[in-house]
């Protein structure tokens, strides 16, 4: 199967992300809390100066901590949420709003319980598309995701993978230049995950629209993507920004046994901070007490 999907260019130009900072004036207070609170900030930085291109079509994989702010550039770039800095822009174009040419998908399935897959899966067309068109649409994404044979199942009649597999066919039903997947297959077992990250390579392929990856998994990032950009704390101040962007060499799909991949694995493990023989960088080994019996 194939489809018109026609792909556009992401940027990140300067983008940062500030929060009101949470308000702990609950309870007794003494002078020198009220002092403290004075001096806080009343704002919590989450990104700064965030400044990336990415090329039409183009498979780009966002690495980071947890609480580092890759949800939050992954909104801003689909407009559910707004910079207060920078801006980020779509085939040139400034994001303002919910942006029509985006599609999200999410680590959970979200799928209504009460409609077939089919249904669900029609909840992605874009409006004012004809009943006989629409119907057609759905079909050629059921087939592209391998979930013609379950289109009358409800959601519980199904596993986490298929659910997986019909939330991503309903986020490609509205032909999205750029798809957002926050952390798609996190929830799914190992083997699901491995086959989950083949089918997204299939769609794709199919379906060659800019794609933008949240995830926590390094070998996930080195087999889907062209680029993994590394988002972290630098330099002692407040916010994440961009700290390094690797070039994953060889075309997909990739030999997950690579030596190549397995030196930028632990190049990336490294800049995560996760020492490659599986201990937090600095953490000593716990010593178990010995207690006579």
């Amino acid at each position: 199967m194939t489809a018109s999907f026609s792909a556009y260019p992401v940027e990140f130009s300067g983008v940062a992300r500030s929060f009101p900072a949470p308000n702990r004036r609950s309870g007794k207070r003494t002078q020198g809390d009220r002092g403290r609170e004075a001096s806080a900030p009343t704002t919590r930085t989450v990104l700064r100066d965030v400044s990336l291109r990415i090329r039409a079509g183009e498979v780009v994989a966002i690495l980071g901590p947890s609480g580092c702010g890759k949800s939050t550039l992954l909104r801003i770039a689909g407009g559910l949420d707004a910079p207060t800095g920078g801006a980020a822009l779509i085939d040139g174009t400034a994001v303002a709003g919910f942006d029509a040419r985006c599609a999200v998908g999410f680590q959970e399935p979200r799928l209504l319980p009460w409609r077939s897959l089919a249904d669900n899966v029609a909840l992605g067309l874009p409006r004012g598309l004809e009943r006989a068109a629409g119907q057609q649409r759905v079909a050629q994404l059921l087939e592209l995701v391998g979930l013609t044979g379950s289109a009358t199942h409800r959601p519980r009649e199904v596993s986490g993978g298929m659910a997986q597999r019909a939330s991503l066919a309903r986020a490609l039903a509205r032909n999205p230049g750029v798809l957002l997947l926050d952390e798609p297959f996190g929830a799914l077992d190992a083997l699901t995950r491995l086959k989950m990250q083949d089918l997204l390579l299939d769609i794709h392929a199919a379906a060659p629209a800019t794609i933008l990856l949240v995830t926590h998994d390094v070998d996930e990032a080195l087999q889907l993507a062209d680029r993994v950009v590394l988002l972290g704390a630098e330099d002692g101040r407040p916010g994440s920004t961009i700290r390094s962007v690797t070039t994953v060499p060889g075309t997909r799909p990739r030999d997950r046994g690579s030596a190549e991949l397995a030196q930028l694995r632990a190049e990336l493990l490294d800049g995560l901070g996760i020492d490659r023989h599986g201990r937090a960088r600095d953490e000593q080994r716990a010593t178990v007490p010995v207690f006579p019996y």
